[in-house]
């Protein structure tokens, strides 16, 4: 290598911090690829991901332009030396690939390369990836330079951290498919037992109306206004749940202003007053500040579903290292300790359920007739 120990541990430190950075796979492939070529001065890098098909799911390259790739044509299959390093899963290291036998050639419009250096990224025994060098950038006058069994080595570490980035950025993607299909799901309920339900009452009462026009007008009115007062009631119960449907953005705006924005929409999209003071709250650990943020859309949710107030006050304050969240509606409240279906109903079991696994607790003060008060205490870090 032609870098010194010193300043060749700090390009392969800077490398795997770079791929560390990344939490989606592309980003991943990217940065992979770019810390190779310049760590190994290659004039090319490329990198490719395996389809079941013979072909590559991705393929991204390195030292090709736009208009050079664009004109390269559709994604290599798995041949030649590509395909060897797939099965064979070893490494591959040649002083000119075109004087291989298994060459195949390439598109008139791809680069030409001549000295070549390819690693396989495994995950255990599976083969996740293809990494590949070409034209190691050499400031000899003849231009023999080629890339060095200490390449070779440098690129197999890069390779193998490589595989945890790749695998790590993998989990994450599906962790939060997963988790997107959870809400679709949780929504698609939301919207059967309320919305569905509102449109068939209001179908039903048009259709008494309609019976009614020429016989009974002023009972016909009557049904119109129901007719109205439902319709207006699955616009809120739709309004909310587009709301809900939006995800938090914790990471950049905080729990407060997270929580003063979705509080502001329903303000505006309800009849009720909706209120929030987060004056003197302070940052919590991320997983508490979304616990926060989910039992007070449930709390808020029951308030102005199922309480019949107007008005419903939300607060956050500081309370030692942690917080307080409370909930506050003028509603019909219920009893807690003699309803456990109520307490089903309202998502009570959820609320402590997620309040309990941060390590915070959850008190609910309500009475028939005097609303409810739900509050939530977390310990804070």
């Amino acid at each position: 290598m032609s870098q010194g120990p010193r300043s060749g541990l700090s390009a392969v430190s800077a490398a795997l911090l770079a791929m560390s950075r990344h939490l989606e796979v592309r980003d991943v492939l990217k940065t992979i690829v770019a810390s190779a070529r310049e760590l190994l001065d290659a004039e090319y890098a490329a990198l490719g991901v395996p389809d079941d098909h013979g072909g590559f799911a991705q393929f991204v390259v390195d030292g090709v332009d736009d208009a050079q790739w664009k004109a390269i044509g559709p994604l290599p299959r798995q041949h030649g030396i590509l395909a060897a390093m797939l099965k064979e899963a070893r490494p591959e290291r040649l002083a000119d690939v075109r004087a291989d036998p298994r060459f195949e050639g390439w598109p008139a419009a791809h680069p030409d390369m001549s000295d070549f250096l390819g690693l396989p990224i495994r995950d255990g025994d599976e083969v996740i990836g293809a990494l590949f060098l070409a034209n190691k950038k050499c400031p000899k006058p003849d231009g023999g330079c080629g890339f060095t069994e200490d390449d070779e080595e440098l690129l197999t570490i890069l390779a193998q951290h490589a595989a945890i980035a790749l695998t790590n950025a993998r989990l994450y993607e599906r962790s939060r498919e997963l988790t997107i299909a959870e809400e679709r799901s949780r929504l698609a309920h939301e919207l059967h037992d309320a919305v569905s339900q509102k449109l068939f009452s209001l179908r039903l009462t048009a259709q008494a109306a309609a019976a009614l026009v020429d016989r009974d007008p002023d009972r016909a009115k009557g049904e119109l206004q129901q007719v109205a007062a439902l319709a207006a009631e699955a616009a809120d119960e739709l309004r909310a749940a587009v709301v809900e449907l939006r995800p938090a953005a914790l990471d950049e705006d905080g729990l407060v202003a997270t929580l003063r924005t979705q509080i502001q929409v329903l303000d505006r999209a309800h009849s009720a007053r909706v209120t929030f003071d987060g004056r003197g709250a302070r940052a919590l650990p991320a997983a508490q500040e979304e616990a926060v943020l989910r039992v007070a859309q449930e709390a808020l949710h029951n308030a102005l579903r199922h309480s019949g107030a107007a008005r419903v006050d939300v607060t956050l304050e500081r309370r030692g290292p942690g917080a307080v969240l409370r909930v506050t509606d003028d509603g019909g409240g219920f009893e807690p300790r003699a309803t456990r279906r109520a307490g089903r109903h309202l998502g009570l079991v959820s609320m402590r359920d997620r309040t309990s696994g941060v390590g915070g607790t959850l008190t609910v003060e309500s009475a028939l007739g005097e609303g409810t008060t739900i509050e939530m205490e977390v310990p804070g870090g």
